[in-house]
């Protein structure tokens, strides 16, 4: 039996529920502890927001798996860790990933201290991914790696954690598909079995993302102005150049540059590759955001989702925003590197070469990638181990 004390993040889904009971099952001292982050209700569609029902089936879990239960409400902290942040990444133009920042900043930090607290050994969540320990030089090294279930991976969520922080995580369902815990909740008869999977904004639910930004980004009427296919963004000696931070520095459009079809109600509504929302007919294919100029107050689209203002060939990522989950490998960097980078959650990701210079790092596609949008993280991946990640400028 394993005597050691392991605090588990229970939110009633049926990922962390399993990962409690299969905790249990190797002998741990389980503690479950249930997050509320937010109360507002401002922009959150009827039925997708956390609720007491949330509560009621941790506890219920809680109570079958037999081990004790405590309810702690990190909002405050969640807010301005969190919130405010994205909704001064939206007022910039940029493209916040609140899931990103609430692992690093919530979960693996607020709620990792408070199971400390606790008495906690080890931390745990229901996380796809997995974590093992190599010694190098004398010393223990963390490494982050991918989830088995290719569907279901969850690393990328993770990108930002640092040595500190895995050092106390556990991941109990890492090594499963999603199918065996599925199966394994239905089995024990865990009330979260049939629970559908949470979308949306981490701890808040799915949202009406003008109405949410309307808290703080009041409507600001602006043009809508649509880019022809034919457009030539880059003449043909742009096209191939070896120049990374030319190839990485995304396009920079006029309102010359193309036609006002409509209006919108405030340009950092709208981000890169969004197609819903824009209110827009008319088109023989559907409308694509292709670029935003939250100074002018003004969206650009393209008609298609092969419109070539929709694809870049390389990303920047600035110095100070540069993350190593893997402070060791720092060196690898110094001449380009071979590695596979993912852009956003459910990508699988891409051949790339990496290279870093004073300015910061440039990653450059082995194919173009759609939809870069600034203020989401890269993560660099070398197989299948996160090594470091960035805000993408």
């Amino acid at each position: 039996m394993n005597n050691k004390k392991i605090v588990i993040g229970l939110s009633g889904g049926v990922d962390s529920s399993v990962a409690a009971y299969l905790l249990k099952q190797k002998g741990y001292d389980v503690h479950a502890l249930y997050m509320i982050n937010w109360h507002d209700t401002q922009g959150v569609i009827e039925g997708n927001c956390p609720s007491d029902d949330d509560v009621l089936i941790a506890g219920l879990i809680a109570r079958k798996l037999k081990i004790p239960f405590h309810v702690v409400d990190f909002s405050k902290e969640y807010r301005k860790k969190v919130v405010d942040y994205m909704f001064d990444e939206y007022q910039k133009g940029r493209t916040p990933n609140p899931d990103v920042l609430c692992n690093r900043e919530i979960k693996f930090d607020v709620f990792m201290k408070k199971a400390l607290e606790y008495g906690a050994d080890l931390v745990a969540t229901g996380h796809y991914c997995r974590k093992d320990t190599i010694v190098k030089n004398g010393q223990k090294i963390y490494r982050l790696l991918a989830g088995k279930d290719p569907k279901k991976d969850q690393s990328y969520f993770l990108c930002q954690l640092s040595q500190k922080q895995l050092e106390k995580a556990v991941f109990p369902i890492g090594e499963l598909e999603k199918s065996e815990v599925r199966r394994i909740a239905e089995e024990k008869q865990l009330a979260s079995a049939k629970k559908k999977d949470s979308q949306g904004i981490c701890f808040v639910g799915k949202v009406d993302l003008p109405v949410f930004l309307q808290q703080k980004l009041k409507p600001k009427t602006g043009d809508i102005v649509k880019i022809d296919k034919n457009f030539q963004q880059y003449s043909d000696k742009d096209k191939n150049t070896d120049d990374f931070e030319k190839l990485s520095t995304p396009y920079k459009y006029k309102p010359e540059n193309g036609t006002k079809i409509a209006e919108h109600r405030g340009a950092y509504y709208y981000t890169i590759g969004q197609r819903k929302g824009l209110g827009i007919g008319g088109m023989k294919e559907p409308p694509y955001v292709i670029a935003t100029d939250v100074n002018k107050n003004i969206v650009y689209i393209g008609e298609g989702k092969m419109h070539p203002g929709l694809f870049r060939k390389a990303l920047f990522i600035k110095k100070e925003e540069i993350h190593y989950i893997r402070e060791d490998l720092k060196d690898i960097f110094d001449e380009n590197l071979d590695c596979l980078v993912q852009i956003r959650y459910r990508q699988i990701p891409e051949k790339a070469v990496v290279r870093i210079t004073q300015k910061g790092m440039f990653i450059i596609f082995e194919e173009k990638q759609r939809g870069i949008t600034p203020g989401q993280f890269a993560a660099i991946y070398i197989q299948d181990e996160l090594i470091a990640s960035g805000v993408i400028d």
